[in-house]
Formats: structure tokens, sequence, C-alpha cells
């Protein structure tokens, strides 16, 4: 049987399949300690964070990081972190690259886009300067954060660091004032798109607090259960505005990740767009396309949190009809409590090939990484650990 003994040891071979699955996560959490993140934030920030604490705006439900019981929270130590993930599903699952992407980002909530900004930035030079994490093991990238509330900032923010060879993606949180297809986040996009850099959105936990949006269309919930149910709302109000809004027009190189928004709700918002395009396309004549082309061209989503029928076998008919192996990218979120092991039977019941776009080929494409060829070809020279 796959999977990990009493012990936590693995277990699994690589049993049918011909060769290990090459992995690119998209979603690891590393995180850092408030006072060392202090001393990147410039003044009267950093005075007023060591003494008052950094500003915290969230929804009062959102226990976001909560880590999983059985995994701990191995993500402020480097080695830690490589034996949860890294080490602890060979043979059959070799990670190539995981993508950090932090924790603690609710600052797009804030009122104040000064203090807002500042909060991404000194995350950005923070994790940038822990040697621990690059210097340890080539295989962590990095997603740079940026804040909404002034996009000219967040442009200047991309512009200062998009030459960083280990940042790979330009980070954002779903919350904010407006959906994301609107014209006030260009800056943000001209700046992704002139440096190569796919942009992505990830929940922090402040989706209905603050000045951003209520986290469901019908308004504020009053429990988790609500709050983590009904996030994929706020996704499909995003990825609609792309859409209709005509960004993939306007930036017609840009990438696009939705990450940790669940996607079976995926196929039901294509089918339906797809199908009020036809009737109502007079009011935005500046899409040439149907708007499913857009998505498969232009958008990825990370697969956490699998959804989890009774039968396994349906969500791999949802995948199968959605075309899941062009748009999906595998996202384990560790260390969360609803974490998504690469060894998830949700995964094994795909068909082999669709495993392997998932867990690797689509994000190598999105992020710019080698391909599995060019992995070959250079075998041991990203992962020489995975490969010992």
């Amino acid at each position: 049987m796959d999977g990990r003994g009493d012990d936590g040891t693995v277990t699994e071979g690589v049993g049918k399949y011909s060769k290990p699955f090459d992995i690119i996560d998209v979603d690891v959490h590393n995180s850092w300690n408030e006072k060392v993140l202090a001393k990147y934030l410039p003044e009267p920030w950093r005075t007023e964070t060591l003494e008052r604490g950094r500003r915290r705006v969230n929804t009062g439900l959102a226990h976001f990081y909560a880590a999983n019981p059985e995994i701990g929270s191995p993500t402020r130590n480097t080695e830690a972190l490589v034996e949860s993930l890294f080490d602890a599903y060979l043979p059959k699952y070799v990670y190539r690259y995981g993508i950090l992407t932090g924790s603690d980002y609710n600052f797009s909530a804030l009122p104040n886009p000064d203090y807002a900004a500042a909060l991404a930035r000194a995350y950005n030079d923070l994790t940038l300067e822990m040697d621990d994490w690059y210097g340890h093991d080539p295989r962590f990238k990095f997603a740079m954060w940026v804040t909404h509330q002034d996009p000219l900032l967040a442009a200047k923010e991309i512009d200062r660091l998009a030459g960083h060879p280990n940042i790979v993606v330009v980070m954002m949180p779903a919350a904010g004032r407006f959906p994301l297809g609107q014209r006030h986040y260009y800056p943000i996009y001209e700046a992704a798109e002139h440096h190569g850099l796919p942009v992505a959105i990830h929940p922090a936990g402040n989706e209905g607090g603050g000045i951003s949006n209520p986290p469901s269309s019908a308004g504020y919930p009053t429990t988790m259960l609500e709050w983590h149910t009904c996030l994929p709302q706020m996704y499909m109000g995003h990825l609609v505005s792309l859409l209709c809004e005509g960004v993939f027009e306007r930036f017609p190189k840009l990438k696009f990740g939705m990450i940790e928004g669940g996607v079976s709700w995926l196929i039901h918002l294509m089918w339906r767009i797809d199908r009020e395009y036809k009737a109502l396309r007079r009011e935005t004549p500046w899409i040439k396309r149907r708007p499913s082309e857009y998505i498969f061209e232009h958008v990825r989503f990370g697969t956490q949190p699998l959804d989890e029928p009774n039968n396994p076998k349906h969500l791999a008919e949802i995948y199968e009809m959605m075309g899941a192996d062009r748009l999906l990218m595998y996202s384990s979120d560790l260390p969360h409590y609803d974490f998504d092991p690469p060894n998830s039977k949700f995964l094994q019941v795909l068909p082999e090939e669709m495993q392997r776009r998932i867990f690797y080929d689509n994000a190598a494409e999105f992020y710019g990484l080698p391909s599995r060829g060019e992995l070959n070809a250079s075998e041991g020279d990203v992962s020489s650990r995975a490969t010992s």
C-alpha cells in the first residue's frame, strides 16, 4: 500500500509506474520572527512594530495558518522543512522545487498603503537575505509579495526585485477592495509582464477584514467552516473580472495563478461564462475569443485544497472535463491543517501522464523552470539531495 508508515517513514515504491514523479510544489509556507522582520522596516514603522506589534487585520475567523498536528510547524527551520516535505516521499516522489510563499501576509486589508507596502518590502528583503533557505538547498524558489492598495508602489517593488534569480512569481493577497480585473491594478500587471514574471494570488486570512470586501457573496460568515467553504467564491469573482475586463487582451503575455482557492468550481464557471458570453458580448467588445480560451492560455490553478468526494474517481472525471492536464499545478500547502501530500489517493486515481503534468510540467511552464527533458539532460544539477 502507498503511504507512510506509523513512524513516518516512506513505505511506497515506484510501483506500477516506470519512473518516479518529479514535483514542483507551488505553495510551501515559510515563516519568520516578527522582531527580525522589524529590522527590515523603515521608520516610523520599525519603532511602531517593535513597541506596539504589527498591525494585524483579519476576519477573526480565519485561523488559516494552523499547522497540521501530525506535521507540526517546520517552516522556520530549513532542515525540518526539507525532511518533512522534500525527502519524505522518496523514492516515488522527487521534489525538484518548492515555491516559498511565506505566511501571515494579511497586509492587503490595512488602510495605510505606505505601511502595507513597507511590510511587503521588508518580508521580501528578509526572505532573500536568509541564506539558510537558498544557500542550504537550491530547490527553494521565492514568491515576492506586493500589496495592491497602491499599485504604483507595487510596480516599483516588482522593478526593484525582478532580476533576482530565485524570484519566480509576483504574489498578491486575494483580499482587496476591487475585483482584480479592474484598471486599478494595471500598473502591477504592466510591470510583471515587462519583467516576464507571472502574477498569482493567495488567501491572506483577512478576506472580509479591514478594507477588504466580504469573503462570500452572501456577506460576512460567523464560523471558520463557512469562511473556508465559501472562499472559492472570491476566486470565481476575480477570475470573471480578469476575463470580462479584457486583462489578457491588454497584457497578452501575462500569466496569472490562483493558489489555494480550490479548483472543482472551474468547470462550472467555464461552461457558464462561455454561454453568457454568446448573449452578452456586446458590452465587452474587447474580448476577442471565448472566455475559456483565455483561461487555458493565461491562467493556472493550484490543486490545494483538494476536493475529496466519497468516490475519488469522481474527481478524476471532473479533472478530465476541465482539462486539468493543462491547468493544474500541484500544491501541498505545508504545514497547514488541510495539507495535501503528493501521495494523496485523490491524485493517484488520475491517469499517469495527467499526474506528471500536474506534479511538474504545468508549473515548470508557468514559472519558467527547467522542463522534465532538461532535468533528465542535467540529472543531479538541481536536486542532488533528492536523487542521492
